[in-house]
């Protein structure tokens, strides 16, 4: 029913995963590794959804928020992030983002409520 996801980690609400030292950690300059980010946002919890992908999560999420992000977020309020996932391969991101993108609507709120039951903004936890 749902498409596996090759991903080394998944954004979860209150920095579970951070804590269980799934997050990544932080990186060292000589850590050359990037990192690219699939995301999915809403409007409100089961509202419209917005998926994307970037190598900078925090940035990108922020422009969303603040208006300066899609014109498609802007016109319907896609705000809050409620699941994201690292990729180390910008192929690999892509190529999952446009897997989510022709999910039934259905998947991927089944996604979501798997990854964050209660719809966190997300955005908090790897804000702090």
């Amino acid at each position: 029913m749902m498409a596996s996801r090759n991903h080394t980690s998944t954004v979860t609400p209150a920095g579970a995963q951070r804590r269980a030292g799934v997050y990544p950690p932080a990186r060292s300059s000589q850590d050359r590794t990037r990192s690219y980010w699939v995301y999915i946002l809403a409007s409100k919890p089961g509202g419209t959804l917005y998926i994307g992908v970037t190598n900078d999560l925090l940035r990108r999420v922020h422009q969303h928020k603040i208006g300066k992000g899609a014109a498609f977020t802007r016109k319907y309020g896609v705000a809050l992030l409620v699941y994201a996932e690292e990729h180390h391969d910008i192929d690999q991101a892509i190529a999952q983002e446009k897997r989510l993108k022709k999910w039934r609507r259905a998947w991927k709120l089944q996604l979501i409520q798997e990854h964050n039951p209660d719809w966190t903004d997300l955005y908090n936890t790897i804000a702090s």
